[in-house]
């Protein structure tokens, strides 16, 4: 076998699963490759999470200077945007955390390949003591019509493909009036009236980022209210927040028909439980966001017979291994949560397994979700209604952001901090808050639960003042009936 084709293991997606999983595996000893079709990052560093998150930075620092500076004795007339440089700023963050992926493959002798993957039969581990191998084919060829560019080997192989945006029926996306969010983030003419359907995270933060900037927004929710996985109360207020900044949104209505028009495109919509009472909504481009599907399309050779779920590739979610002997998955391809957080989790406790060396398994339960739109939102646990749904007897601290000091110096009053304690023996069931930085704070929520800390713990340790913190320690003191500033 030539030098360097003869791997360890490899990683088949160069994303937040895929570039985790190597690095980690590297560290642990293993002469690893990676496979990426695309940019090293994935769908998350190029496409997703962080140029989503620089997009947003510029809507709120736009908002704050067009509808608050006079609040802050600022004087800032003429506010205007550049909406080429918005979206120039946000793709050179991204191209600058591509670049630093690359420097850690290199520090960490990872041997990167880029191209389609394709893994012919026999498996590793489908035949004692032999390796599997994986073909590379030309980025460009997708259909793999030539030969592939290289053949290498491996004793294992990780799947961290992740996802794509899932289409509504009979509506496939075009690229141009029918979008998912990679075109979201990348539009150079700013819509002037943009259609969402979906108010999970994607649709959310689209829906805030283009209304801050003018765009004339509405957002379609088949369930009965926004954020439906999020707890009630956050529901309610991020519904609240939408409509004072002027944001369109119909919870409990269904999207009948999508089409698209010379102008733009035509939404035929109506109440779930009413479809007879129709209306037509007009814009000029259709974000959908109702959820995505496992990305494992041409990996895998037929007589492979790969097991799958719900358009997801079915795993052992402990090791992480699929039904074929030396083949594991691990991310968005495997299904929900589809977090990136979760993709690099799993990598690592996957490839530490392979190593030989014990891993600490993932809480499932105690997965931290967080939106960033404005308000942000963040959760972790259970909800109310999941308390009430389990039977559980439990007690809630909710503290307002209104009553927080730091909250009030930053102009930052809107929203809440919720916890929920077990009430017999104060575990920390769940958390769930809205407001500014929020994602931030509820980091310190995932720490709690890994740690099984009670409520009457979060209220020991001393946080400092003035931070948006303290509203965290005043919700646990809620939650024993002595909230002081509230």
């Amino acid at each position: 076998m030539p030098e360097g084709t003869s791997f360890d293991l490899i990683v088949i997606g160069g994303g937040p699963g895929g570039y985790v999983g190597a690095i980690r595996a590297a560290q642990l000893g293993l002469k690893v490759a990676c496979i990426e079709r695309d940019k090293l990052g994935g769908v998350c560093l190029n496409w997703g999470c962080i140029p989503t998150k620089a997009l947003l930075a510029g809507a709120e620092f736009y908002s704050h200077l067009k509808h608050e500076a006079e609040d802050w004795g600022i004087q800032a007339d003429n506010i205007r945007h550049n909406w080429e440089k918005v979206i120039k700023r946000s793709r050179g963050v991204a191209g600058n955390l591509n670049k630093g992926v690359h420097f850690l493959f290199k520090k960490n002798k990872i041997t990167h390949f880029e191209g389609h993957a394709f893994i012919p039969t026999p498996a590793p581990g489908s035949t004692p003591g032999k390796s599997g191998s994986v073909q590379v084919f030309d980025k460009d060829d997708v259909d793999r019509k030539g030969k592939p560019t290289h053949t290498l080997t491996a004793k294992h192989i990780l799947i961290a493909t992740g996802a794509y945006p899932r289409a509504m029926p009979g509506a496939p996306f075009d690229g141009d009036k029918i979008i998912a969010a990679k075109e979201a983030m990348t539009l150079t003419t700013q819509p002037k009236k943009l259609l969402i359907v979906g108010s999970g995270a994607i649709g959310m933060e689209f829906a805030y980022f283009y209304n801050a900037f003018g765009t004339e927004v509405t957002v379609i929710e088949m369930l009965d209210r926004l954020m439906p996985i999020e707890d009630g109360e956050v529901s309610k207020e991020i519904a609240k927040a939408f409509k004072k900044q002027g944001i369109k949104t119909l919870a409990g209505h269904k999207t009948l028909s999508l089409e698209t028009t010379k102008t733009g495109i035509k939404a035929v919509v109506a109440p779930t439980n009413n479809e007879s009472k129709t209306q037509i909504i007009e814009a000029d481009k259709v974000l959908v966001a109702i959820g995505v599907k496992g990305r494992y399309d041409g990996l895998f050779d037929d007589s492979l017979k790969l097991e799958l779920f719900k358009d997801h590739i079915k795993v052992d979610k402990g090791r992480y291994a699929t039904n074929i002997p030396g083949i594991y998955a691990v991310g968005d391809v495997i299904g929900p949560p589809w977090l990136a957080h979760v993709a690099s989790e799993e990598a690592i406790v996957c490839v530490e397994q392979i190593a030989g060396h014990h891993a600490t398994p993932i809480d499932y339960d105690s997965v931290p979700g967080c939106t960033y739109c404005h308000p942000q939102v963040a959760s972790i646990g259970l909800t109310e209604e999941a308390c009430k749904e389990k039977g559980l007897d439990y007690n809630v601290g909710k503290f307002p952001f209104a009553a927080s000091g730091k909250a009030q110096a930053l102009g930052q009053t809107q929203g809440f901090t919720k916890i929920i304690t077990d009430k017999k023996h104060g575990e920390i069931l769940g958390a769930h808050m809205i407001g500014a930085n929020v994602t931030e704070l509820i980091a310190e929520m995932g720490l709690a639960r890994r740690l099984e800390a009670t409520g009457a713990e979060i209220t020991a340790t001393m946080h400092a003042h003035p931070t948006l913190s303290e509203a965290v320690m005043e919700a646990a003191l809620g939650t024993e009936g002595r909230m002081i500033h509230s």
